[in-house]
C-alpha cells in the first residue's frame, strides 16, 4: 500500500535544527530490482521522520511510503525479486511512476524540515550508501529540483549499531537494542525503515543518557 502513517503519540517536540548542525536526519530504506543504481529498478521506498523531545531523546514519528513503477529500461534480478517478494507487474499492486513517488514523499520531508528548522534533510540508513545512491539515481531520471537530502553526507545504523552492540546485521543489531524484530516483515521498505529509525534512536537515546550521567 502506498500510505503515510503519523505516530500521533509523539505529542510536543523541540525542533532539531540545532542538534545535528541544521540538518534533520531522516530514515529511509529502499526495495530494488538489484544492486546498480543505475541500471536496475527503484521498487519501493520509505521515509521515517523523527520527533525530538525537551530533553533531546528521539521517536519515530511520520512513516511514508511508496510503491515505485519500474523506470523504462530498468533491469530486475530475479533473485532480488525472490528476496524482497515484490512482484512488480502485479495487478493490485499501486505502483506509481518514480517522479510521482519521489515528489510526494519529498514534499511531507521538506515539510518537517521547516518546522525543525532545519536547513535540509541528512539520510539515515542501515548500509546507507545503497539506499541514497539508489535515491540520487532516480532523482536524476526524475530531473526533481528539489531534493531536501545532502547529496553525499549520511548517517549509517551499521556504523553505529557496530559501536554500541557489536552487530551489523540489521535484525540481529535491532534485538540487540533490546526492540522487537519479525523475520516475516523483512524487506517491506516501511517495515525496515521503522526498525532502522527505532535503532538510530535507540542509539542516540543510549547517548544522551549517558552524556546527562556525566
Amino acid at each position: 500500500m502506498n500510505e503515510s502513517y503519523k505516530n500521533d503519540a509523539a505529542g510536543e517536540f523541540t525542533p532539531m535544527g540545532k542538534r545535528f548542525r541544521g540538518f534533520l536526519p531522516v530514515v529511509v530504506d529502499v526495495e530494488t530490482g538489484g544492486f546498480n543504481p543505475q541500471t536496475d529498478a527503484l521498487l519501493q521506498i520509505a521515509a521515517v521522520t523523527l520527533r525530538m523531545d525537551a530533553d533531546g531523546y528521539l521517536r519515530r514519528d511520520q512513516t511514508i511510503s511508496r510503491h515505485v513503477a519500474p523506470f523504462e529500461g530498468a533491469n530486475m534480478d530475479p533473485a532480488s525479486l525472490s528476496i524482497t517478494g515484490i512482484d512488480p507487474w502485479h495487478p493490485l499492486r499501486p505502483a506509481m511512476p518514480e517522479d510521482q513517488a519521489l515528489s510526494e514523499i519529498f514534499k511531507e520531508i521538506r515539510r518537517a524540515v521547516r518546522e525543525n528548522e532545519c536547513s535540509r534533510a541528512i539520510l539515515v540508513g542501515h548500509n546507507a550508501g545503497f539506499d541514497l545512491a539508489f535515491l540520487n539515481a532516480a532523482v536524476e531520471r526524475a530531473g526533481n529540483k528539489r531534493n531536501p537530502f545532502h547529496p553525499f553526507s549520511t548517517f549509517d545504523t551499521v556504523t553505529l549499531a557496530g559501536m554500541a552492540y557489536g552487530q551489523t546485521v540489521l535484525s540481529r543489531a535491532v534485538r540487540a537494542a533490546g526492540l522487537k524484530w519479525e523475520d516475516e516483515r523483512a524487506h517491506s521498505a516501511s517495515y525496515d525503515a521503522e526498525r532502522t529509525a527505532d535503532l538510530f534512536c535507540a542509539v542516540l537515546n543510549t547517548w544522551n543518557r549517558f552524556q546527562k550521567r556525566s
